[in-house]
């Protein structure tokens, strides 16, 4: 979701402002890929690298999570959203990791769209994750043990999306044109789609012109 820092700029604000008006996108493209029957719908909300930003800037973004997830949580849970996160968690503030929490133990039984949200998440660091998981169940005489037995199913098992099946098309907001540590793995044959729109603009419009254009993408997965 990039964008918010250049649309703050525009306007002669700070770039916090920017992610403020970002909410609002957040919100109208959750309910319109939920009223389109999207099932999963996966946010890149703040990367492992993002703490090298500003201090002001990441306490003021982790106070808006916190706030912004209680806020939404009832309405998330009317809609039968389900609300999980990928990321580790243990790095974030206290208040918010709690909020996060409290969204996925109110709706962890709804089974309507589920709304991933990557929070201090990078895929180079899900990726080591995966393998010593896999190195200390083996160090431990557990199932890898069989090496013969490792494959990308039981590497898939590892990660944070475990429970999420690969994403089948990826949207990246302002012009950029790069994957930034974001589901490397899980992206192997995801469509991907570059719009100019910042993100504080990026609307339910838009989401939709995304979508028609994936609609006349030919995915062959390597076939013919």
């Amino acid at each position: 979701m990039d964008g918010n820092g250049r649309w703050a700029k525009k306007r002669m604000m700070n770039r916090l402002r920017g992610h403020r008006a970002g909410i609002e996108a957040v919100r109208e493209t959750i309910r319109t890929a939920s009223d389109l029957g999207v099932r999963y719908l996966t946010i890149y909300s703040f990367s492992t690298e993002n703490w090298k930003r500003p201090e002001d800037e990441v306490d003021g973004l982790m106070e808006l999570f916190a706030q912004t997830m209680l806020a939404e949580v009832d309405a998330l849970d009317e809609e039968g959203v389900r609300v999980m996160t990928i990321g580790d968690m243990t790095a974030l503030p206290d208040a918010t990791r709690q909020a996060f929490e409290e969204a996925w133990e109110r709706t962890r039984g709804n089974d309507g769209m589920t709304l991933v949200v990557a929070v201090n998440y990078g895929s180079r660091n899900e990726i080591v994750r995966a393998a010593r998981l896999l190195a200390q169940e083996a160090s431990s005489g557990g199932s890898a043990f069989d090496l013969d037995g490792i494959d990308e199913s039981t590497f898939a098992q590892k990660l944070y999306t475990a429970d999420v099946p690969d994403p089948e098309l990826i949207i990246r907001t302002s012009g950029e044109m790069r994957l930034s540590n974001f589901l490397l793995w899980q992206a192997a044959y995801a469509e991907f789609i570059c719009t100019d729109v910042l993100w504080p603009d990026f609307d339910r419009y838009e989401l939709l012109r995304c979508l028609l254009e994936y609609q006349d993408r030919d995915r062959r997965f390597g076939g013919l």
